[in-house]
């Protein structure tokens, strides 16, 4: 294997020692896959991977979204570089990519370009590693519950002003219930919760509210958790059908800027 790895923490994590070239071979970029589904979040440490290569590679682990350029989608909130850039402020919440799809995405490869001088990092929880971990009474009460998961719920969480133009924008994306107990094909579990999961179904809204902050409180616990602090160059990847990820708010100004391609969903919620 020539690959280099070294796991970040227990439950989540593992940093990744590796070239560009020996990255983009079939049978590294497998391996690569096969540890991304293990241990939730791979860093690969100043990679300094080109936007065509980082798309490269994204197609060896699996299938390319179109998104943005070329399959490299700008995170920043420089409205002048991403005109969704609003929208962005709501990843400084805990959240999972994709709840308002049936089909989930089923990754992110995320590069660093640009930092800002404060904040900025971004933090990985692992749902799979915080479920299994759930007292035996808890698995019991929530395995047959479900989430209704609103995008509008979670546009407000972040802060983002309703005016006419956002609500419209809010309401053209429907609300999708989702099991909050997933129960993959490969016999795992996580949860499927965040800051867009806005009630559980069948609960009175106060029930339902402390029930999903006590589950994020849960799983974003400091064991299940990983920050990642930024160096130009660095590359991440996550497997988002169990890893929740959110940013540390940084400044409107400060020319962060991130490249993003996303894996298209494999599987699709319970």
């Amino acid at each position: 294997m020539s690959l280099q790895v070294r796991n970040l923490k227990d439950t989540i994590g593992s940093e990744v020692i590796a070239s560009v070239e020996e990255l983009l071979k079939p049978e590294v970029a497998a391996q690569v896959r096969q540890l991304l589904v293990e241990r939730g979040v791979l860093v690969f440490p100043r990679l300094g991977i080109s936007d065509e290569d980082q798309v490269r590679l994204a197609g060896l682990i699996g299938t390319v979204r179109e998104e943005g350029e070329q399959g490299i989608f700008k995170i920043t909130l420089d409205n002048k570089a991403n005109a969704q850039a609003l929208y962005l402020k709501g990843s400084f919440n805990w959240h999972m990519d994709g709840t308002h799809d049936q089909v989930p995405v089923f990754g992110s490869l995320l590069s660093g370009h640009v930092l800002s001088q404060e904040g900025g990092d971004t933090l990985f929880a692992n749902s799979y590693a915080a479920y299994e971990a759930l007292p035996q009474a808890m698995k019991d009460r929530i395995a047959d519950l479900r989430v209704v998961h609103s995008f509008a719920y979670s546009m407000e969480q972040a802060g983002i002003e309703r005016t006419p133009e956002t609500e419209a924008h809010w309401n053209s994306i429907p609300d999708q219930t989702h099991a909050l107990v997933w129960p993959h094909k490969s016999g795992r579990k996580s949860l499927v919760i965040g800051c867009h999961a806005s009630r559980v179904v069948g609960l009175d809204p106060s029930e339902s509210a402390a029930l999903l902050k006590e589950l994020m409180d849960w799983v974003t616990q400091e064991r299940f958790t990983y920050c990642h602090k930024w160096t130009v160059g660095d590359m991440l990847i996550w497997d988002n059908t169990g890893v929740l990820h959110r940013a540390t708010p940084y400044a409107l100004g400060s020319g962060r800027m991130m490249h993003r391609t996303t894996l298209m969903g494999e599987e699709a919620f319970a």
